[in-house]
């Protein structure tokens, strides 16, 4: 298979990305002390849920990545599966899962990262990637960038090359962007605090 020239995905019912980001953020939940009281999760089901918003949410993303060379889509566990899969198919691409240590069955390598609110551990297959190929990495919502860094590490190490990566949602008070700044960084919808 081939990957496929994003022709047909437009954001017409959306006259531009800033209408279609607050049409977004009216959809999306935020849940204040999950999983910790001081923390204000964002809750994306409610997007993924109604038909039309997860749709141009895709759409928008599809476009975003279809503009840079890709070979490889990584999605972090477990948001990220359910948006860079559908990404993955828009643009005929292979699909690699990052995964939280302990939950991939062949030989993994991993990379420890800090969370606003814990550490944690991610790994991919240690084959997933070949050498040069050009890769990129989304998960749903960037907050102090610990896991998209350690995703993009997991990727450099085994020879790959990050070309991008792409979010639902930014918590832009938090400054994550900062640390995957040396990225190619991009998000739809934004908080500001």
């Amino acid at each position: 298979m081939t990957k496929k020239t994003v022709t047909n995905m437009t954001l017409s019912s959306h006259e531009s990305p800033s209408r279609l980001s607050n049409e977004l953020k009216a959809k999306l939940r935020v849940i204040p002390g999950f999983p910790k009281k001081g923390v204000n999760f964002i809750d994306i089901t409610t997007v993924l849920k109604d038909a039309k918003s997860f749709k141009s949410a895709i759409d928008f993303l599809t476009v975003e990545f279809s503009r840079r060379k890709l070979d490889l889509l990584v999605g972090i566990e477990a948001r990220g599966f359910m948006i860079g899969g559908a990404i993955a198919y828009n643009l005929g691409l292979g699909f690699i899962p990052a995964r939280k240590k302990g939950k991939l069955p062949s030989k993994t390598i991993f990379e420890e990262y800090a969370l606003e609110y814990s550490s944690e551990y991610l790994e991919i297959h240690s084959d997933a990637v070949s050498p040069g190929q050009r890769v990129g990495i989304v998960d749903d919502l960037l907050a102090t960038g610990g896991t998209a860094e350690a995703a993009a590490k997991l990727v450099e190490k085994i020879g790959g090359v990050v070309s991008c990566i792409g979010f639902l949602v930014e918590l832009d008070f938090l400054k994550g962007r900062e640390k995957i700044s040396k990225y190619d960084v991009f998000s739809l919808v934004h908080y500001n605090e």
